[in-house]
């Protein structure tokens, strides 16, 4: 026979629950590189460690109102910011990221992609790359870790006359591949994993080996997190093995998180 709860000791129990206080949420910001692979494993993550995960997203870089270094100094919460390695080293270096914390997630390639549709240009050697951006009439590139080094050091290096920085636009809060499905760009640069995503695309490939530039998108514990071991653990969860096939899938290359 089951033993009925006097009034008094549901009374007690209740008492004891509304004491329990409950898990805080943890705050993530995401750069675009990695935010494909990120939006497919949080909800898997965020169940693994039993905490609500609250993401936001934004460059890793840059003057945007949305970058990820703007959103911080603003004071928007965050435990945990995904980004560009050096842009977290810089953090770091700005009082606004945990020394030692950064966790190396994927490596990440720069792409080109045109409209869906329009014919492919060649950029299989550094000269056919040379000759598609000569002959290109707008070319559209991310305001974020590619775009820095293709406005600073790529362009201006394979064409000295600065006539490919002059079609050239920095894409500020969206991704540049949205612009060119537009039309409003015949050519897209962007990380590989920011442009396969996107609908109405056409992917034409990756730099040439020799110009390529390849950045590393790391995961770090914001300064002032007020949950760094759930922090930690979603960190864990994103670099496992098992998320491995989701990040290659987003056109990334997962690193073994030590």
């Amino acid at each position: 026979m089951k033993q009925k709860l006097t009034r008094p000791a549901i009374l007690t129990a209740l008492a004891l629950f509304a004491a329990t206080p409950a898990l805080a949420d943890v705050h993530v910001m995401s750069s675009g590189g990695f935010t494909a692979a990120y939006k497919e494993l949080v909800a898997g993550c965020e169940a693994k460690i039993g905490q609500k995960v609250v993401s936001a997203y934004g460059a890793s870089m840059g003057a945007a109102p949305d970058a990820i270094p703007n959103r911080l100094a603003r004071g928007e919460p965050a435990d945990i910011v995904i980004l560009a390695s050096e842009a977290f080293d810089k953090l770091v270096a700005d009082g606004k990221g945990v020394p030692g914390s950064r966790v190396d997630l994927v490596r990440s390639a720069i792409g080109l992609s045109v409209k869906a549709g329009a014919p492919k240009p060649d950029i299989s050697t550094v000269e056919a790359l040379r000759k598609t951006l000569l002959e290109a009439k707008s070319i559209a590139y991310s305001a974020s870790a590619s775009g820095t080094y293709l406005s600073e050091e790529l362009f201006p290096k394979l064409d000295p006359s600065g006539a490919v920085m002059a079609k050239s636009k920095k894409i500020f809060s969206e991704r540049v591949g949205s612009v060119v499905a537009r039309g409003e760009a015949e050519l897209g640069f962007q990380q590989v994993s920011e442009l396969v995503t996107i609908d109405g695309l056409d992917f034409v490939g990756t730099l040439p080996e020799e110009v390529q530039r390849v950045t590393i998108f790391s995961a770090g514990l914001a300064a002032g997190t007020k949950e760094p071991e759930a922090a930690r653990r979603l960190i864990s969860c994103l670099g496992s093995l098992e998320s491995a096939p989701t990040i290659r899938k987003s056109g990334l290359e997962p690193l073994p998180v030590k």
